[in-house]
């Protein structure tokens, strides 16, 4: 049996919430659903610079789950670019009444 899903502490809300590829028309393009989990764990790890121990302790998560959150963020962005993919930020999954 599966655990539930932890609540996770988010902080940061993006003003833009979908990167394309230019020059690509938006009916011909496939696209990629980052969530707000991994566009929060991708800003506090890249744009803050903070280590992963500081980082999960921020989300109130393990630094386990954290580097799992990561990973597949980090993929689904690599995949996105090699690939020409859209980017949109999930924000609809958010699981957390921290936001601020």
């Amino acid at each position: 049996m599966v655990r539930p899903r932890k609540i996770r502490r988010t902080r940061f809300s993006p003003d833009v919430t979908y990167f394309k590829p230019r020059g690509v028309p938006l009916s011909k393009l496939r696209e990629v659903s980052l969530e707000y989990d991994e566009f929060e764990a991708i800003c506090l790890r890249y744009t803050k610079e903070l280590d992963q121990h500081s980082c999960a302790k921020k989300m109130k998560i393990s630094q386990s789950t954290f580097q799992r959150i990561l990973a597949s963020a980090n993929q689904k962005i690599a995949n996105a670019l090699v690939q020409g993919l859209a980017i949109r930020i999930d924000l609809s999954g958010t699981l957390n009444g921290d936001k601020s």
